[in-house]
Order: C-alpha cells, then structure tokens, then sequence
C-alpha cells in the first residue's frame, strides 16, 4: 500500500513540472503575441563630465505611451496640448528631429519618448547636434593664452550646431533604422490611433515602450565617488560609468625603440596627425564621413606613398604618424600623447618634436581651396614664425605641382578644434592644421548620424558587384588622393628629403578608393578580410567585420567588441600591411617574437584567391598601440578643467516593443476584478482550511481482532 502511494505521489509530481512547463512556453507564446520586439533600434545614452549630465534615459521599468506620428505642426499641439491620451510616445522623421521641437518636448510632461525615423526622407540642408564651439574648454585658447580668440569669438567653428547632444533628456531617444519594423509601426499607428475628421481614436490604442535606464546620475564626479565606494567595500561591486577610452595607433619611418621611453638623443621627428572618432547623438552611430574619415584615408595614403621613398631615401628627421582616439571628447587621445611624452612615458617627449602637420576635415574641398591654418599666438615667437612660413611656402610650391588650390589665412584666426591645440598647451611647436575650410566648417552634418558617404558624395554606378565597388576610383578617391600626395611630399620635404624624391612620392586612388569604400560602405570586404587576422574574418556577424560601415564612436574599451575597438583595430592593421614586411615566421613564432624593441608582428590572412582563402602569414611593421585615456582617470581628478572628463554612463537593458493598450477604464476594472477574485479565494481557502477535519475525514475502520 505504501509503495502505490508513493508511485502516486510521483507522477504527481511529473504532472506538475510537465504542468508548470508548458504554462511557462504558453507564457512565453502569450507575450510574443501581445509584443512586437524592435531589434534594430539605437538608443541615445547618458554622458558625463566634472559638471554635467547629458543624453537620454528611461525610467527603471521603460516608459511606455500611446504612440502618436509627429507629421505637422498639428501634430505637435495635439501631443503637447490636446490629445486625450497623454503620455504620448512620438514617432517622428528626421525633418522634424530639430531642437525647437525636442526641447518643447522636454519642457512637457506629455511626452514619454521618441523614436526618430533615421532615413534620408525629408532631410533637413543642415543638421549639427553639436555646439557652435567644438571642445571650447579644453582647447589652447584661454584668459591666459589668446583671450580675444577663446570660446570662439572670433570664429564660430560649427555655426549649425544646435547643441542637441549636450541636453539632458528625462525619457529615453531612439533612432529606428529598419524600414519594415518602421512600416509595422506606422500601420498599427493607423489602424488604432489615427485620428478620423480630428476626433480623438478609441481604445484599444497602440503603445510604444521604451527600456534604457541609466545608472550614472549628477556629474563624473559623483559616478567615479559612488563607483570607488563600491569597489572598495561592496562583495559584488556594481560600476555606474566607465571612462571614454581606447587606443590611439602610431607608426614612423624610422622604427624607435619601444622599450626605451623618453628622450632618444639625435632624433628629431615631424607629427603627421588626424584623428579616429566622431560621435553623433545616439550611441555607437557615427559614420563621421568629412569629420573623420576624410582625414584617416589621407594619412593612410600618404603613409602608403611614402613608404618606398623612405626607405631608399631616408630624410634625416623622422615621420611620426598617429592617429588620435577621442578627439571629439576634449582631445582624450592627444592630450594622453602629451601627458606621457611630458612624464618621460612615451616612446618621444616634446624635445623630440620639430613640428606637426594635421589633417582636419579636408573631403569637401570640391571647387574649393585647402586651407593651411597656423596659431597667431605661437608665431609671436621668431623660431615657430620662421619654421610655419617654412612649411607654407614649401607646401605651396608642391600644391602649385599638383594644380591644388592652397591658400594661406591673410586675417588672425584661431586653430580650428585640433589635436596640436592640446601641443601649443604646453610649449610653442611650429604646425599647421589642413582643413577645406576658411573660417567656418563647410560641413553641413557635423558629428550627426548623416555625416556619412552621401554627405561625401560617394557613389557607385548600378549593377558594380561589391568587390567592383571595392577598386571603383570614385571622384571623391581621385580628390583626396591628390591631397594625400599633397600631405606625403610636404611631409617628406619637412623632414629633410631631397627635392629630387618629391616625384617619385604619389598616392594611389586605387588605395584610398578601398579605404573610402571600407570606412564609409562595407567593412566586410574582401581586403579588409585579407589585413585581419584569421580568428577575426572568421567570426563572420559577430566579428568586427559585421555588416555595413564602422562606427567611429569612441566607446569605453572593453564593452566593445574585443579589446581595441573596430576603427582602431582597422587602422592599425591597415598601417601594418601598407608599411611592413613580410617575414618567414610561423604562427607562433609571429604570436611570441624574440624582440618586440623595434617592430611588432601581426598574424593576417591574406588575399584570398578565386578557389581558396589566403595563406596566413606574419607581417613585422613599426606599428603600435598607445592608451588613449583621459590623464584625469589616472590623476583620480574627476573635476579636472583640463583633461576630458566623459565617463559612459552603464546600464542592463536597451530596448524597444510595441503593443496595444486598453482604456484606463478598463484597466481599472481588470484590476479590480482581479482582486475580487483574489479574496473570495483566500475565503474559500479559509473555509476549506478550518473545515478540514470535517470535509476530509474518513469512516474509521473496524480493528480485527484476533483472538
């Protein structure tokens, strides 16, 4: 008998586990029935500095409203004033994303998101989310240093810049980028909240929630206080926000000893330079096409150029070529250069440098000049003066070579945002900052999400595969080849070469058209495949070679994919194969060399062939990688004024859906159903508990008695 009530007691409780289970995938199933998961949705995230907070963030449990499609100005006095059915969560096109109406929108309690169409219909001629005055407060210019031309007073930069991304939004900002997820919403917009001869829509409605809740709050200093806390007395501390940090990448013609940091005794060396990153005001989505791309694909090319001219010809200072990360974040990656080079950590310090050349935004020059810019301040000094008048005249002459348009500044003019403004801050280097600009940016979309190949006008004829694409010589690669012959020989002529070589120096469009076509379409080609390592191409979507063009946001290290992020990591290897050799050692061999003083290995695939991949192989180049963090981090001065302070702001989940409501009324009722439900059960439950003995007894059974 004991037995069988045992075996009962066990499918018992099989029943209920299989029970529980299948209640668990009719969840499951019930919830993707109500919810339409976006996927492919960009969120805008919380920044911060010594003193603000800018960006967007949800409430803890996402803020939901009834969706509303932002088309009119009709709309808008509806969201913000009339509409029955507040909170509103707005759809809009990009010609409404404007900060007029977001700051009517954050001035409102009406509004509980918005989600931004990112699409090239309706584009505004201009949009800049940045300020008038690009990294005004860490730059050279100051009450102590050329007060009349601080805080741009005599040139404002960006003058579209709207100042967008340094607001502070309450609800959470998306960018939605897929078009079918994009019609999905419309048309449960307009089957359920259309509005029919201005009448307000019945229920059931459709919604729109939006999860993205930030952690950091306040300022940097506060996040770094409160996550320094948790680090020291917390089991399972919990980071609130992470330093902006990366790498930056430098290579010369020279090789310099790595291992022997700090002055290296009879070299002199010329700063070729530009920067990795842009940013735009929603997370990781900045394709930065004039403000950064231009500018890596000419000193990429001009890297290329040089290189057979250099070695047989070597001029007697060297070329030292970097390329600064988080520039667009007050100057993170050169200001690191210079804290190192001043401390006697990096691989040069100050005394080594002749002077710099810096390449801005110069792929828009189409029909117009290039434009040497120099410090007025730092010329008052005869040595800078005579070196700066040195360089233009030198680069004039070339330009007139190439039949390149190339002006000098006739007026006193500050530097444009540049890395050499964060040099100036500490001794007088004769340099120049190459831009296509005069005065003001000509860039019309500066650090937005449409800085991108369009805004370069780069385009292909139709039906060009993606590897005819790769080699097509667009206008655009044909320009900023010339600029880049331009950069190579003036660079080759400042450290000493013979003028005889100039000649023989030359970019090659065809390497900048893949440059152009791999930065501002498609990673995933098949010669960015050939420069990677072979455990990167194949990772396939979750590699850095996902699909479509990188991102040049410069990120907190290591939430990116890997420990270097994409752009950096693309750069370095780039330079690599552009500029090294390549050895005889195997795999291992090329992973753990004997000496890493002078040169550093890199295991890549090579070029794959019709009927096979490529052959691996090592390449030995001068490349290398340097830190590029904010000197504030490593100094703990959070409130620094003169170092970047932007931290990233953690969080656990990013995310949109939509679903249909129902009325507040019925809502209500639900509820209260549900509670009248509730306790009528818990009184049974009591019934039956107290009345246990008597509903559940059972007859006594007879004793037999033997006698």
């Amino acid at each position: 008998m004991r037995k069988m009530e045992d075996l009962i007691s066990i499918n018992y409780v099989k029943l209920l586990i299989i029970a529980l289970f299948y209640t668990c995938v009719s969840c499951s199933s019930v919830e993707k029935k109500i919810y339409v998961e976006l996927n492919d949705t960009v969120p805008c995230v919380r920044l911060l500095n010594a003193t603000h907070q800018i960006g967007c963030q949800s409430s803890m449990s996402g803020d939901t409203g009834v969706l509303h499609v932002l088309e009119s100005e009709e709309d808008l006095d509806w969201i913000l004033n009339t509409g029955p059915h507040p909170p509103y969560m707005i759809v809009m096109e990009t010609a409404f994303f404007n900060r007029s109406v977001m700051l009517r929108m954050k001035n409102s309690s009406r509004v509980s998101g918005v989600a931004v169409i990112v699409s090239k219909t309706g584009l505004a001629e201009n949009f800049s989310p940045h300020t008038t005055c690009p990294n005004q407060n860490t730059g050279v210019y100051s009450a102590s240093y050329g007060p009349e031309l601080a805080n741009c007073n005599v040139t404002a930069w960006n003058p579209l810049g709207n100042g967008l991304s340094y607001e502070d939004f309450s609800f959470p900002v998306f960018a939605l980028k897929d078009e079918n997820q994009t019609q999905v919403i419309r048309k449960c917009y307009e089957e359920h909240n259309l509005r029919v001869n201005g009448s307000a829509p019945q229920y059931p409605l459709c919604a729109m929630q939006l999860f993205s809740h930030m952690h950091a709050v306040t300022d940097t200093v506060t996040c770094m206080r409160r996550t320094d806390l948790q680090n020291r007395f917390s089991i399972n501390p919990e980071v609130m926000c992470d330093p902006l940090s990366d790498f930056n990448v430098w290579s010369s013609t020279r090789p310099l000893n790595n291992s022997a940091k700090g002055h290296k005794a009879n070299e002199s060396v010329v700063i070729a330079a530009t920067r990795l990153d842009g940013r735009s005001f929603f997370w990781e989505e900045a394709p930065a096409a004039e403000g950064t791309v231009s500018g890596i694909v000419t000193l990429l090319a001009a890297v290329h150029a040089l290189q057979p001219v250099t070695q047989q010809a070597p001029p007697p200072r060297n070329i030292f070529f970097t390329f600064f990360q988080g520039e667009a974040f007050d100057y993170i990656g050169s200001s690191k250069m210079v804290y190192d080079m001043e401390r006697n950590e990096f691989v040069i310090d100050l005394d080594n440098v002749h002077s710099m050349l810096e390449i801005g935004q110069v792929g828009l020059r189409s029909g117009r000049n290039l434009w040497m810019h120099s410090d007025p301040v730092s010329l008052t000094n005869s040595s800078v003066m005579d070196e700066v008048t040195k360089m233009t005249d030198n680069m004039q002459s070339i330009a007139d070579g190439l039949h390149i348009s190339l002006a000098k500044l006739n007026v006193t003019q500050p530097l444009p945002p540049s890395s050499l403004q964060r040099f100036l801050r500490v001794r007088p280097i004769p340099g120049l900052v190459l831009a296509d600009h005069q005065t003001s940016f000509i860039n019309r979309y500066y650090e937005s999400v449409y800085d991108d190949a369009e805004n370069l006008n780069v385009s292909y004829p139709p039906n060009l595969s993606p590897d005819e694409q790769l080699v097509f010589e667009t206008e655009e690669a044909k320009s900023l080849a010339e600029v880049a012959t331009l950069v190579a020989r003036s660079l080759y002529k400042q450290a000493g070469g013979e003028e005889r070589n100039l000649n023989n120096i030359t970019a090659d469009p065809r390497i900048v058209a893949q440059l152009l076509y791999g930065f501002l379409i498609q990673k995933n080609n098949s010669w960015f495949r050939s420069l990677l390592p072979p455990e990167v191409t194949k990772k396939g979507a979750n590699s850095i070679l996902s699909s479509g063009p990188p991102q040049f946001y410069i990120g907190v290290g290591p939430r990116n994919i890997g420990p270097v992020h994409s752009v950096t990591r693309f750069v370095q290897y780039i330079m690599a194969n552009l500029t090294g050799a390549a050895t005889n050692l195997t795999e291992t061999q090329c992973q753990n060399p004997e000496s890493k003083d002078l040169f550093s290995y890199f295991w890549v695939s090579g070029p794959s062939s019709v009927n096979s991949s490529g052959e691996p192989f090592c390449v030995r180049a001068p490349v290398r990688l340097a830190k590029a963090v904010s000197p504030a981090f490593e100094r703990m001065e959070y409130g620094s004024r003169d170092y970047s302070t932007w931290t990233e702001s953690r969080w656990k989940s990013i995310r949109a859906r939509v679903f249909l409501v129902a009325s507040r009324e019925l809502e209500m009722l639900t509820l209260g159903v549900g509670v009248a439900v509730l306790l009528l059960s818990l009184m049974v439950t009591y019934f039956i508990s107290s009345k246990a003995d008597l509903l559940f007894s059972s007859a006594r059974e007879t004793p037999t008695t033997t006698y």
